[in-house]
């Protein structure tokens, strides 16, 4: 699936050979601001497994051949996706690429007949938990089931 944009950037799901840039984007934003945990590891170098084997989806933004950004939609229950490994490269970072990968990510999920959006974050993220909550994601009180990560403070759900 892919899904052209005027700005010169193309939003598609996971084709062969995304896995490095994938596995770039998220250490670069993670290594930034956290420590890279256990979960994060195992889910970035290997995708296929942890992602796309499990029946999720990985959208990525592209830009001149390049991937500047990417989204995993994990699968957790039958019509149930957590929405993880959401990264805009720095330098793309502005310009309205995330809200437009996100809104490409929640229409696919969509058409993988998803009912609920689940996504883990951590109040370092501002701007991230902002442009959730502007495309309808609502906080919860609590993880839906035990987290995967040490830094997880914020819990939030878009039911579609």
């Amino acid at each position: 699936m892919e899904q052209g944009q005027s700005t010169g950037v193309v939003y598609r799901t996971f084709r062969p050979g995304d896995e490095a840039a994938f596995f770039r984007l998220n250490e670069d934003w993670i290594s930034k601001i956290f420590t890279m945990e256990p979960a994060d590891l195992e889910i970035i170098r290997g995708p296929r497994r942890h992602i796309l084997e499990g029946g999720g989806q990985i959208c990525m933004a592209e830009s001149g051949g390049e991937a500047i950004g990417c989204c995993a939609l994990i699968a957790m229950a039958p019509g149930e996706f957590e929405l993880a490994k959401m990264t805009v490269s720095e330098a793309s970072r502005g310009g309205g690429v995330g809200r437009r990968l996100l809104q490409f990510a929640i229409s696919v999920a969509r058409q993988m007949g998803a009912h609920r959006l689940y996504l883990e974050s951590n109040t370092k993220a501002a701007a991230a938990i902002h442009l959730y909550e502007q495309l309808g994601f609502r906080h919860l009180a609590g993880p839906l089931h035990e987290s995967k990560y040490e830094r997880a403070n914020v819990f939030m759900e878009l039911l579609l």
